[in-house]
């Protein structure tokens, strides 16, 4: 099994440390933020494969800070981890799309087996494809290549990006805010005015075939539209 690399949200400082310390000696390298708010900026500059998020936090709570993760990265394992064990909370927990639930207290054995199990599962989904057909046209992501006929066009690397988090989204909203975080890193005026120039230059790539659209949505953010 490859490295897992964890962001944890937890608040109790103690339980926080003991987990950190425990999940490292394990090989398991953990990004440990005291709130939701901080773990959210984290997750926007990081590169995490499984979270664990207590639920009852400051500043931004743990299910609210699941929402925005699975904004950000809708397929990334998440695991809740805490003291409320109703069934309202637990079923509110996997509403959300928990993979795991764990109640405390707990061993630290059995949350590195849950660990284990839960990145096991998500390694044997199928994963996103790479070549996107979009109308007449080709994406393919990994070379930046946009193909039509015997044409290519070589994307940038931000280009590439953001046509592929579009895809991602494709006939479906893409907020503004989320492909800042996904693409930018953070939310700024210049970095606003940066993501509009580069939609402006994808809208004219694919001027050619009125099937495929990049609309705005007003005050949301972008839909890639493709009529097959």
């Amino acid at each position: 099994m490859s490295q897992i690399n964890i962001l944890m949200a937890e608040d109790d400082k103690n339980l926080g440390a003991i987990l950190k310390a425990y999940l490292e000696a394990k090989g398991c390298p953990t990004t440990w933020c005291l709130n939701g708010e901080e773990a959210l900026k984290a997750f926007g500059h990081g590169e995490f494969n499984l979270c664990i998020f207590d639920v009852t936090m400051p500043i931004m709570d743990g299910f609210t800070l699941a929402v925005e993760v699975r904004k950000l990265q809708s397929n990334i394992p998440l695991i809740f981890l805490t003291a409320r064990s109703g069934q309202e909370d637990v079923l509110r927990g996997f509403e959300l799309g928990a993979d795991d639930y764990i109640t405390k207290p707990f061993s630290m054995d059995e949350l590195l087996m849950r660990i284990k199990a839960v990145y096991r599962r998500a390694s044997l989904t199928e994963p996103l494809p790479t070549t996107f057909k979009l109308g007449s046209f080709t994406f393919d992501a990994p070379r930046h290549l946009l193909i039509r006929g015997e044409e290519s066009r070589k994307l940038t690397t931000k280009e590439a990006d953001l046509l592929l988090l579009l895809c991602e989204y494709k006939n479906k909203t893409l907020e503004r805010q989320v492909a800042l975080k996904r693409i930018w890193c953070e939310e700024s005026f210049l970095n606003a005015r940066s993501m509009d120039v580069y939609i402006t230059k994808l809208r004219k790539y694919f001027k050619e075939d009125p099937n495929v659209q990049i609309s705005n949505v007003h005050g949301v953010g972008f839909k890639l539209v493709v009529n097959n």
